[in-house]
């Protein structure tokens, strides 16, 4: 058949095989394929065939449409690995389908087709009806390809600040910018505004207190969108007659190794600003220095710690006059020291907080977006007014313990002092910002010499393609998927694939770099060194880096061991002392008293028995010491012994006949009735009667049969339990005639009725525990449930459908 020309041609010729095919595997399913091969042998060889056929055929169909993609094409020995690889299967299927659907949008022409190193996915319009998910986890083209300076992740130099100009500078820039050591021995770059923000002084206008300045309606204004050069001058002009001015930045580090700016917000008193700083000129925003650095304008920021490190490291900017009201509301002892706290005390602003992991590289600027970040700097200037007051009535000035505003003002040019230093990568140690050293002190862990030299090594490998393709190390491989690869040790690309799930796409696509690096690494750490030893060993190198938790414990015994034995200290002080001083001087020496010791006075209220070895001895051992004593002093028995059942007293009847006290049934009662009969013919035995039965002849004594005896004692006491039933029951109509008659009157001696009181009878008493229920009249109300509620609860799903063979509705007209 020829292969049409025409894509919808094509579309429905595929379309029919594709429901052709399936029709006839639902026929062949509906049919009892297991009866006909046990019918059958023939038919039994046959669909083994076109089994293993259908196998191979859809394992070199998945094979070939993995080899374009970054999915995996499973194995298919037997039937059985159909449903052990279905995972495989499914991946290879959505692969398949993604690059349809991105195929069929480029024929269309509702996606462009972009050049191989700028693929991106549609990026969602922002709508007030869309979800945050729709402004998380997109697929963008990475702006930084775009800048004029490119950031370069693999740098071994010290960090130079971006500075080409210095305004209001008390030192110049040449000056400014010169290699310093650290205490370690590090050089780097001092920070170019130093001497600038160590002699700075706050305005007077920060200790003075005044009426908060009132903020402009949010709902009525809006910010101004800064995305140009000429735009960048205009806010520029207007900063500079401002005397405070807000600033906050929204940060992106999800698709990026060292992170970017995405998002600064400037306010002023009147005015809000948003500047777009992913635009190629990102460069040009140092021009804000002659704001940012100058003296007279008070630069109020949140939770500037980082946001500093950030504005030198992308757009080198640098703060003096800092206020930063992070530390002014842990100085006030507010009980939440965010900026939504603040927000919702002193201006009942709920901030939608959500967005703050929003992708701040989305581009045009969702209107959700947007307006959060104008939030943040809106009404801080205000924010700042509050605090600054309520600083200056709780700050003691002549006390500098208790100069609060003070305290602020310090911590705030700490925050402004801190450099930024390029992220170098530590193999050997681990130490830095990016290394495996400070990951056992969040995730402890213990490794085998081979499972710590796989860590290292895929540790290094993720560093390594996160600097060459810029992006996140927690996107190329998550921590816990980290540790997973290091303690199983996959030896090919299905086990590294089971192992971490769900896969990351670097890791898909570069499956066979880590395959081999987990092998050459194991093979390396046979011989290599124990995960406890090297930990120790840095913990030693450098002692003020906190010990791993996993090896704590092994860190202080392998010091210990290593330090030279001391002599045992002097103990001057007694042990255990004769006083208390656990109290201090609460009781005014009551404490202080001897303890006397227990003396025999203290006896108790009812006397023991005296205490003998047959009181805690086994009832074998009890019959042996009862039996020596009894041997010693026939005539003397222990008090408490223990008493065998033949030794025990005898009680007599009126019969004559002695019945031994205790109770039980079935073998016990046989063997009572038997000692009966035999207490009955050593009675005969000793009468006149029984001296009879001696025969002269043989001179032997006739001994009367003792089952007869038996019998005719059971009978005897059949009899009588018989009798005392009868009686029960007649007592019992008694009591039912009586309550009948309204209770039985009988004469007294003077004629006149008594009535007689009749005894409760507790055996036959109704029960209150377990009361019969009675039957509910209609209309009655029913007496408490307490489970009543519990009734009210949502019933779970029902009972999910199944596919019934033969039966589709997947091409149903």
């Amino acid at each position: 058949m020829d292969t049409p020309t025409d894509f919808k041609t094509l579309q429905e010729t595929v379309q029919a095989a594709l429901i052709s095919t399936t029709r006839t595997a639902n026929q062949i399913c509906a049919e009892d394929l297991g009866f006909h091969r046990s019918f059958d042998p023939t038919v039994a060889a046959a669909l083994d065939r076109q089994n293993a056929r259908l196998l191979a055929l859809a394992e070199r169909l998945l094979g070939n449409a993995a080899s374009s993609s970054e999915a995996v094409g499973p194995k298919l020995p037997d039937a059985d690995a159909v449903e052990g690889n279905w995972r495989e299967v499914v991946d290879v299927v959505d692969s398949l389908l993604e690059r349809a659907d991105t195929s069929l949008d480029e024929y269309t022409g509702m996606v462009k087709r972009l050049s191989p190193g700028r693929q991106e996915s549609p990026v969602p319009r922002a709508s007030a009806s869309k979800p945050f998910s729709a402004f998380t986890k997109l697929d963008i083209a990475k702006p930084q390809v775009l800048f004029e300076n490119v950031p370069s992740n693999d740098e071994t130099q010290p960090w130079k600040p971006l500075l080409t100009t210095k305004p209001h500078a008390r030192i110049p820039l040449d000056k400014s910018l010169q290699l310093v050591s650290d205490k370690e021995g590090t050089k780097h770059y001092a920070h170019p505004y130093q001497q600038e923000i160590e002699a700075y002084q706050f305005p007077s206008s920060v200790y003075t207190k005044a009426d908060p300045l009132p903020y402009r309606p949010f709902e009525s204004t809006t910010a101004t969108l800064v995305d140009t050069p000429e735009a960048l001058a205009s806010m520029l002009a207007e900063l500079k007659t401002a005397k405070e001015i807000a600033i906050d930045i929204e940060h992106h580090d999800q698709r990026t190794y060292i992170g970017l700016v995405s998002l600064m917000q400037i306010s002023t008193r009147d005015k809000d600003w948003i500047v777009d700083t992913l635009k190629p000129w990102r460069r040009r925003l140092e021009c804000l220095n002659e704001v940012f650095a100058d003296p007279s304008i008070l630069k109020v920021l949140h939770g500037a710690y980082m946001d500093v490190i950030w504005l030198q490291r992308d757009l080198g900017l640098y703060l003096v006059g800092l206020f930063d009201t992070h530390y002014a509301a842990r100085s006030l002892g507010y009980p939440g020291g965010s900026l939504a706290y603040l927000l919702q005390r002193f201006i009942n602003f709920s901030a939608q907080k959500q967005y703050q992991m929003a992708d701040w590289r989305l581009r045009p600027l969702p209107k959700e977006l947007f307006e959060y970040a104008r939030a943040d700097t809106h009404f801080l200037l205000y924010i700042y007014d509050n605090m600054r007051n309520e600083l200056i009535e709780k700050s003691n000035f002549s006390n500098p313990d208790s100069d609060r505003i003070g305290h602020v003002l310090r911590k705030s040019k700490e925050t402004a002092l801190q450099t930024y230093e390029h992220p170098f990568y530590d193999a050997a140690e681990g130490l830095g910002s990016m290394g495996w050293y400070k990951m056992f002190n969040k995730t402890p862990a213990m490794f085998s010499k081979e499972q710590f030299s796989v860590f290292r090594a895929v540790h290094r490998w993720r560093d390594t393609v996160a600097r060459q393709e810029d992006e996140s190390i927690h996107y190329v491989l998550p921590n816990h998927a980290l540790f997973t690869i290091a303690r199983a040790m996959p030896t090919d690309k299905p086990a590294l694939f089971n192992a971490v799930q769900p896969t990351p796409q670097p890791l898909r696509l570069r499956a066979d770099e880590v395959v081999s690096v987990v092998a050459k690494a194991r093979a390396e750490g046979v011989n290599g060194p124990e995960m406890a030893d090297v930990l120790a060993e840095i913990e030693g190198a450098h002692p003020h880096k906190p010990a791993p938790a996993a090896v704590a414990p092994y860190v202080a015994r392998a010091a210990a061991a290593n330090s030279t034995p001391q002599p045992a200290p002097q103990i001057s002080q007694p042990v255990r002392t004769q006083t208390s001083s656990f109290w201090g001087k609460l009781w005014n020496g009551l404490w202080q008293q001897q303890r006397r010791p227990l003396t025999t006075d203290v006896q108790l209220a009812v006397p023991l028995p005296a205490l003998t070895a047959q009181l805690f001895a086994d009832p074998a051992d009890a019959s042996t010491l009862t039996q020596q004593k009894v041997a010693v002093d026939p005539g003397a028995r222990a008090e408490h012994a223990f008493v065998r059942a033949e030794e025990r007293p005898l009680e007599k009847r009126d019969d004559g006949i002695f019945v031994i006290k205790q109770l039980g049934g079935g073998a016990g009662r046989k063997r009572k009735l038997n000692d009966l009969a035999s207490e009955r013919v050593a009675e005969s035995s000793d009468s006149p009667a029984g001296q009879a039965g001696f025969d002269d002849q043989d001179d032997e004594m006739a001994v009367p049969d003792l089952d007869a005896v038996a019998a005719e004692e059971k009978a005897k006491m059949r009899a009588e339990r018989k009798a005392a039933k009868r009686l029960k029951k007649q007592q019992q109509q008694v009591r039912e005639g009586e309550e009948e008659n309204n209770g039985s009157v009988a004469p007294n001696g003077d004629g006149e009725d008594v009535a007689e009181p009749v005894p409760f009878d507790y055996a036959n008493a109704p029960s209150v525990l377990n009361k019969p229920r009675e039957r509910q009249k209609k209309g009655q109300e029913r007496g408490f449930n307490p489970y009543k509620k519990a009734l009210d609860a949502p019933k779970g799903l029902g009972r999910a459908q199944k596919e019934r063979a033969g039966k589709s509705a997947t091409f149903k007209k």
